[in-house]
């Protein structure tokens, strides 16, 4: 079994059952360690109007990367997410893979770790709730020591604990 930390987000439709969803669907690919509160952020990357809900969350899971982006990718579709040239647009739901275990992948359609986590606010603080203490497999810094560092200064606001009753832990 393989830990993956995840980060959830969202900014169209009904925000909070996207990420619902996106966890219930998770489930099926292992076990939910973690899960962080959620967070809602401006966006980053482009301008809209609508702000992000993201969250981060600890998966056990018996597939390996390429597996699990396969399974990602099947889920964001299922969820109305329709990929486009621009890199950064409003979406139903985008799940990213930032940590595998301590792997390093550079390939055209995967890279673990996720090369600008470390960048970004709304990745880093979600990840401090639940994995403070990782340190990243190529800068070897903890997520306390790269949010510290961190030169994004757009705003993350706690909204709350997922109140998502039909998802437990176990």
């Amino acid at each position: 079994m393989s830990i993956a930390y995840l980060l959830l987000g969202t900014n169209l439709g009904n925000k909070e059952e996207n990420l619902r969803t996106a966890v219930k669907l998770l489930k099926k690919f292992g076990k939910v360690r973690k899960i962080s509160s959620i967070y809602e952020t401006e966006p980053w990357g482009f301008l809209d109007e609508r702000n992000f809900f993201n969250m981060a969350l600890c998966l056990e899971t018996p597939l390996n990367p390429f597996e699990l982006i396969t399974e990602i990718l099947k889920i964001e579709i299922s969820i109305g997410r329709h990929r486009q040239a621009k890199q950064w647009v409003a979406r139903e739901i985008d799940i990213d893979i930032i940590f595998f275990d301590d792997i390093i992948i550079n390939e055209e359609h995967l890279t673990i770790p996720h090369p600008l986590a470390k960048n970004r606010k709304f990745v880093l603080v979600p990840l401090r709730e639940i994995a403070g203490d990782f340190v990243h497999p190529v800068d070897k810094k903890s997520i306390i020591a790269l949010l510290k560092e961190c030169p994004d200064d757009s705003e993350v606001e706690m909204l709350r604990k997922p109140s998502f009753d039909s998802i437990s832990l176990n």
